[in-house]
Parts: C-alpha cells; structure tokens; sequence
C-alpha cells in the first residue's frame, strides 16, 4: 500500500494487477487550480493525450474481474465513454452514475449542473458487483400489511401487458382467472400453499413480500444520499471528493483484499477509504502536496 509521485500511466505500468481503478481526471475546465493546472488546447488534446493513454494502461493492468470508475462532469462525459468504448469494447458497458454533488449559486443562462457523472466499464462480463441496500423507512413498514408472519408489501403476479412480451408457458386458468402470469403454476400453487398469496375484489393474486426477508431498497444509479465533503474530512486540496462516496464505489466494486488504484490520488480520499474496507491500494499522482496531505491525514497532523 503506497502513495507515489509518478505520472498516472507511469503508475499503472508499474503495478502487477488492479481489481479496481478509480479515477478522479483533470475535467479540462480551462482553470489553472492551486493543486493542479486543468489546462488543455483543445478536447481533442485532453481526450487523446490525457485521457487515452490512461485508459489503456489501466485496461492492461485489469484483472478478470476488474473494473475502472472515472469520474467526470456532464460536460466530457461523453469523451470518456468514447475512450472507453474504443479500448473496452461497448459491451462493457456498465452503469454511468449520478451523483448529486450539490452547488447553490444561480445562473442567467443555462440550468446549473447540481451532479457529476461516474462512468463504470469492466474488463469482462464477469466482474466484480456487491449490489448495496439501504434500510426500509420504519413509519412505511409499520404503516403497510401485518399477518402472524410479520409485515409485508405486495407486488403483482398478473402481467398486465401480456402482448408486450407474450409468455403462453405463463398464460393459465388460476381460481377462475386465466391471464399470463408472473410465475409458472408449479409456483402459484406453492406461494398459495405457504400463504403468500393476497386477492383482491375481483380474485386476481398478488405475492407478499415480507420486509424481514428482503435486503432493503437496492441502491440504483443516482445516488442523492451522499453529500459533498463531510465534517471533519476537508483538507486544503481543490476537488477533493468526501470519503462516503468513495467508500460506495470501493464497496460495490471490489471485494476485501482486491487491489484498488487511484492514478488521479491527489488527498489520497481513496487510500483512506481503501483502509477503511480492507483494500489493498496504490496511489500515484504528480503533486507531491497530495501525498504530504495523504500521509498527514493519516497520522493525525490533518482530519481524515
């Protein structure tokens, strides 16, 4: 685990094996920043000098189950998904993110953004996904169904759009109804056998789902939940991204022990996130002020 002061392609080279590469780029906004000058002449060079070349370092060094987040605005977004579709292939495609960074301000002329983008691809289609739940609002449980078994939602069986995607292997006479179905019969008699079925006034069923047998409300791509740096976290970087965000990614890409990489490190928000999960990781970046930060974070001269 380390913090190093080389290039990102000069990093990647470097390294063995990534199971996860977050990256955090220059956004080419034309702003020479404190940290680092986020100048470029044109998209074209940003995208083909910069950009590019990490991506395919990045894509060489990938294990079988690998896969590279970068974070980005709306603005170039799309110069990232061109990149990644030329080196990763359009099918591995994954998720683009969005995230609600938040920002106050007005503006005349256009609507402000309020989000950045995390744009998602994997080495193959056999990568690492831990899918996250967050906890059912205790008021909606208690204020739905109730049975001996505990409380419950329902969902439908009955397709309502059977001409849609027509399904004549679920399409059967249930109670006096025929329609095309969810389940298949063998599983309509076992759901009515354990007493998971509800009817409504005109005999149509529908399954309950008890809350103390579902993970929760899976996390999908916009994340609003998550906001901007965290008390106690800040350091003096610019950009700095808070650390619960970083946690998210790392936790629903990789697993305990995988190698995470940071090409773009600047504070070093995911080395301590890494550390936090129980990640390997390796850092690289071209300012040394980052590692001076990184380091001091973590031995307490700086808040984490």
């Amino acid at each position: 685990m380390s913090y190093t002061i080389l290039s990102a392609v000069e990093g990647i080279k470097s390294m063995n094996k990534i199971d996860l590469c977050y990256m955090d780029p220059p956004y080419n906004t034309g702003r020479n920043f404190y940290n680092f000058d986020d100048r470029f002449s044109s998209s074209e060079e940003y995208r083909d000098k910069l950009i590019l070349p990490v991506v395919k370092s990045v894509y060489d060094k990938l294990s079988k189950n690998g896969v590279i987040v970068i974070h980005v605005e709306p603005r170039i977004s799309h110069h990232i998904r061109i990149v990644c579709d030329m080196v990763f292939g359009e099918s591995r495609f994954v998720n683009e993110i969005v995230w609600k960074s938040g920002g106050n301000h007005n503006t005349e002329k256009k609507l402000q953004r309020n989000h950045d983008t995390l744009i998602v691809y994997s080495k193959t289609s056999s990568h690492t996904f831990n899918p996250e739940y967050k906890k059912y609002d205790e008021k909606d449980v208690k204020n739905g169904n109730k049975d001996q078994k505990g409380y419950y939602s329902t969902s439908a069986l009955k397709n309502s759009q059977p001409e849609v995607i027509p399904r004549p292997n679920l399409r059967y006479e249930w109670k006096g109804n025929y329609h095309q179905w969810y389940v298949s019969k063998e599983k309509m008699e076992e759901l009515d056998k354990d007493d998971r079925l509800v009817y409504n006034k005109q005999g149509i069923p529908r399954v309950k789902r008890y809350y103390h047998e579902m993970k929760g409300i899976q996390v999908k791509d916009i994340w609003d939940d998550i906001s901007q740096i965290q008390n106690g976290e800040k350091l003096p970087y610019a950009t700095q991204k808070p650390v619960k965000l970083l946690e998210r990614v790392i936790s629903m890409f990789s697993n305990e022990g995988d190698m995470v990489c940071d090409p773009f490190a600047g504070s070093g928000t995911t080395g301590r996130a890494a550390i936090k999960l129980n990640r390997e990781y390796r850092l690289f970046d071209i300012n040394p002020e980052g590692k001076k930060l990184f380091e001091g974070s973590l031995s307490g001269r700086l808040p984490i």
